[in-house]
């Protein structure tokens, strides 16, 4: 009978280890395929935006410069005086030069008489004079009367290339007597929106022609911006499916385009699929086997506390267990052998059974104290059950509370239930040290309220009670918490003997370690889980000097609901 029932606890056990595990294993690859499919599409919607906000700045920083210079170069009065007389060209040369120096983006300027005869100009010798495309735009800015901008494509020797012009009427006395033209050099426009973390850039005008791009492939018929249609936020280009961001140049006829090929963000993520299958078939193959494993192991353990807990029952307390498993079993088995010891004492002072009894259950899952936490405890209840009944009566009470919280299955739980269990853990650290021992809580607003890590601050006041009594008799420990703008925050602060700058930098390095390879496990750990749980702004910082006592913030978000994962 017996024999049947560690099978079925052994099957138990191994299916329920393997339905926990698929569980949020399977929960947590459809989140990964799902995040990652997101992630690769607002990367690429990111990246273009990033880069036509670039280059919405620096093209219209240009426009700007070059509409301001032609207003101010078609009315400067060395202009003027040049065209109605001829004299003084070295002053209109010296103030485009002046201004053409400190541009990203180069130009060639012309000075145009009604006729269509050059006055002025930076470009080399040329037929220009007789180009007939010339000709019709200054024709258009005789007509245009205001400042001209427009999208051409002029060749100059060496073939450089303009592509967009600023133009405007030189007037005198209300008549038009030449014509200032700004031509914008086609490369320098190439170079201002060629990005390093974008793959193809444009920009075109208000009639969807192309002014610069960083590939010929966007060009279609005409010189127009030509793509094809790929749906909200895509677009086809030469085969391939793009990522695309479009924005307005502002206070400028211009727009500024932004392309990024959603062919290698796929193929990452079929090389990731690839890999989590992999890696999920391996893991279930583990998984599995462990499952078989530990069941089988586990089951032998509990049945020697299941008898030696029958044998209790029935008041039996020489019955003790011999598990060598050389895990958290074998820890039971040798703290219900020590409590045995000290049942039989509290028995023959006449204590309650039933509380006695709950706290041998208890202390065997004590795993998460620390054992010479556990060790202390039992040492001063020794103590108190010679000394002072009611006291012991005190620690047992105590003891029970940490340990049913600290077994109970809750990840996220109220701050002041924390703080509960914070309180019964210094008084027993307090019922250990007596005087040598003070400590303040205050806690400030709403922040009982909220949903922190169970367990928090364990390892921050054990580090306090640990290194606070080096060199010294006594010891206070303040614990403040408060709640402020979305955030919450506790500090951990004694005024024990402190560290060196050399300890402290060293704790630092340690906690900023992927992993940690010292036997220092406590804020190491309460860390990386704050790290991994919220993100790289919150965690653990520590402040302290030698003689000044330490310093331990931990910062982490609001926790209103407590289904942080």
């Amino acid at each position: 009978m017996g024999q049947e029932k560690k099978r079925n606890f052994q099957e138990s056990t191994r299916r329920l280890f393997l339905f926990y595990t698929i569980i949020p294993f399977g929960i947590l690859i459809v989140l990964f395929f799902a995040f990652t499919i997101v992630n690769t599409r607002l990367s690429v919607e990111k990246k273009s935006a990033q880069a036509t906000q670039t280059m919405s700045r620096s093209i219209g920083e240009v426009y700007r410069q070059y509409a301001l210079e032609t207003v101010r170069m078609a009315a400067s009065p060395a202009v003027v005086d040049y065209v109605r007389t001829r004299v003084g060209s070295e002053k209109v040369y010296a103030e485009f030069y002046e201004f053409n120096n400190r541009q990203q983006v180069k130009s060639i300027f012309h000075i145009v008489s009604p006729e269509g005869v050059f006055l002025a100009t930076s470009a080399p010798p040329d037929s220009l004079g007789s180009d007939l495309a010339f000709g019709n735009l200054v024709h258009r800015i005789a007509e245009k009367q205001t400042l001209l901008t427009e999208t051409n494509s002029f060749r100059y020797s060496h073939d450089r290339i303009t592509s967009y012009t600023f133009g405007k009427a030189i007037m005198d006395e209300g008549h038009a007597i030449g014509y200032l033209v700004y031509q914008l050099f086609e490369t320098d426009l190439q170079k201002l929106i060629f990005l390093q973390n974008n793959e193809v850039a444009a920009v075109t005008d208000e009639h969807n022609t192309v002014v610069a791009t960083t590939s010929n492939i966007t060009k279609g018929i005409l010189n127009k911006f030509q793509l094809g249609a790929g749906g909200s936020g895509k677009a086809q280009l030469n085969g391939g499916e793009y990522g695309m961001n479009t924005r307005e140049v502002p206070g400028t006829p211009l727009k500024v385009h932004a392309l990024n090929s959603l062919r290698s963000e796929r193929d990452t993520l079929v090389t990731l699929s690839i890999f989590i299958a992999a890696a999920s078939l391996l893991l279930w193959i583990v998984i599995h086997f462990l499952a078989k494993k530990m069941s089988a192991r586990n089951a032998e353990s509990i049945d020697k506390l299941v008898r030696a807990f029958r044998h209790l029952r029935v008041g039996n307390l020489n019955e003790y267990v011999d598990i060598r498993t050389g895990d958290e079993f074998e820890t039971l088995g040798e703290k219900y052998n020590y409590m045995l010891d000290r049942l039989r004492e509290l028995m023959d002072k006449n204590q309650e059974l039933s509380r006695i009894s709950s706290l041998v259950e208890i202390k065997q899952l004590q795993s998460q104290f620390h054992p010479h936490f556990i060790f202390n405890v039992l040492e001063t209840l020794r103590y108190a059950i010679k000394m002072d009944t009611g006291k012991a009566q005190e620690i047992v009470m105590l003891l029970s509370r940490l340990l049913r919280y600290s077994i109970s299955h809750e990840r996220n739980v109220k701050l002041e239930d924390d703080l509960g269990y914070v309180r019964d853990y210094l008084k027993l650290q307090q019922i250990r040290f007596n005087e040598r021992l003070q400590y303040s809580l205050s806690v400030t607003g709403e922040a009982g309220s909220q949903y922190v890590p169970k367990l928090i601050l364990q390892a921050l006041i054990e580090n306090s009670i640990k290194y606070g009594y080096r060199n010294q008799s006594s010891l206070h420990i303040d614990i403040l918490v408060s709640a402020a703008q979305g955030k919450l925050e506790m500090e951990v602060r004694d005024d024990g003997q402190g560290m060196s700058e050399e300890r402290l930098d060293e704790v630092k390095r340690i906690l900023t370690d992927r992993e940690n390879t010292t036997e220092h496990i406590g804020l190491y750990n309460v860390h990386r889980r704050l790290v991994l749980q919220y993100g790289e702004e919150y965690g653990i910082r520590i402040e302290s000097g030698a003689g000044a006592g330490t310093r331990v913030m931990l910062t982490i978000p609001y926790e209103e609901d407590g289904n942080h994962v």
